[in-house]
């Protein structure tokens, strides 16, 4: 009595998306405590950070992890919002123009959970702005997981070399028995085209449809489904890669120094000491590349005399600065690079995200 079809799917599909929204940011969180964990782990750890994808600064591993763990929370912070849209209860809009039955629909809204009911029986019915939303989060999310997925793949990769990952992380080949292929993180960027493929099948069904309910709504469920499985596998399995990665650090720290990276930072430091402006600081510094290129050495190889042979103002006082260590220790400002950063940070969100828990 006092229901229909319509209002019963939509109120179902309400409470399956809090449900597994509620699970998602779970998991996000649980991605996160463990990227936090490891970046406190590897808070000093130094890696080459890039742009183009050629090396650029040198900075630190867990400062990498972190800014993943910034995106997530934005993330979880998008689903989290969503709950507030989707805590209203379709319930006794019935087909679409409610009904005269005398129902109470705030007294079946808190028994279903929800904060209240839908205030307009023909919008309760017939939207799927909570579906898009939902998917348009997840879309998103996939995103950031497969841009991570990509990086893990590169940095196991014999020219990167800078993780490991377990045998139960990986697989072999059928005929070359050395490899170890990163098919979990190859699985979840390749997951991402199919959560995007699953919003963007909605917004088709979705832009040319009339008020109220038509049967093209059916096809609001399997892209819903589909994307949620998949999100939830990704997240999982990158929760696992996370956990089991093991840093190279000699390796990381031998391609910072063969990329030249501490060159911005030497320019800053002349800037800083000599009182003259940047660009000249830039031609300086880069005439010093050049040299040690030509001399087969890193920039923290060179000495006194190599510095002096090409600016006769650069003192021994200054190239005692010019160390991997000092530079990256130096970067202290706000949401900068320095292991002191690092650490703090790190420390301030497995503290945040136990208490959420």
């Amino acid at each position: 009595t006092a229901r229909s079809r319509n209002d019963q799917v939509v109120t179902d599909t309400r409470l399956f998306l809090i449900e597994k929204t509620n699970n998602l940011i779970a998991l996000i969180e649980e991605n996160q405590k463990i990227l936090s964990q490891q970046a406190l782990d590897n808070f000093d750890t130094i890696m080459p950070g890039y742009t183009h994808l050629q090396i650029a600064q040198p900075i630190t591993l867990g400062h990498h992890l972190l800014s993943y763990v910034e995106l997530l929370n934005r993330d979880k912070l998008r689903f989290t919002d969503s709950l507030k849209r989707l805590n209203e209860s379709p319930l006794g809009a019935a087909a679409m123009a409610g009904t005269s039955y005398p129902i109470d629909r705030e007294y079946s809204a808190k028994l279903l959970g929800f904060d209240r009911p839908m205030s307009n029986s023909i919008d309760a019915v017939s939207s799927r702005d909570m579906i898009l939303e939902t998917l348009s989060n997840t879309a998103i999310l996939s995103v950031n997981l497969s841009r991570f997925a990509e990086e893990i793949i590169l940095w196991v990769s014999t020219e990167f070399n800078f993780i490991k990952l377990p045998d139960s992380l990986t697989t072999g080949s059928s005929i070359m028995p050395q490899k170890r292929n990163p098919d979990g993180a190859e699985i979840i960027r390749s997951k991402a085209g199919r959560v995007i493929g699953s919003l963007s099948t909605l917004l088709v069904v979705m832009k040319g449809l009339p008020l109220t309910y038509n049967k093209d709504l059916q096809e609001d469920k399997e892209p819903l489904f589909d994307a949620i499985d998949t999100i939830e596998l990704s997240l999982q399995v990158m929760c696992q890669m996370i956990t089991e990665m093991k840093p190279n650090r000699d390796r990381m720290l031998k391609s910072a120094k063969n990329g030249y990276s501490i060159a911005t930072d030497i320019a800053d430091i002349l800037v800083q000491n000599l009182d003259i402006p940047f660009r000249d600081s830039h031609k300086i510094v880069g005439s010093i590349v050049s040299f040690a290129e030509e001399n087969n050495k890193s920039l923290d190889e060179l000495v006194v005399e190599d510095y002096q042979k090409i600016d006769k103002r650069i003192t021994i006082e200054l190239v005692n600065k010019i160390s991997f260590d000092r530079i990256i220790h130096n970067k202290t400002s706000q949401g900068g690079t320095a292991p002191s950063n690092v650490k703090k940070e790190a420390k301030k969100w497995l503290k945040a995200l136990k208490n959420n828990c």
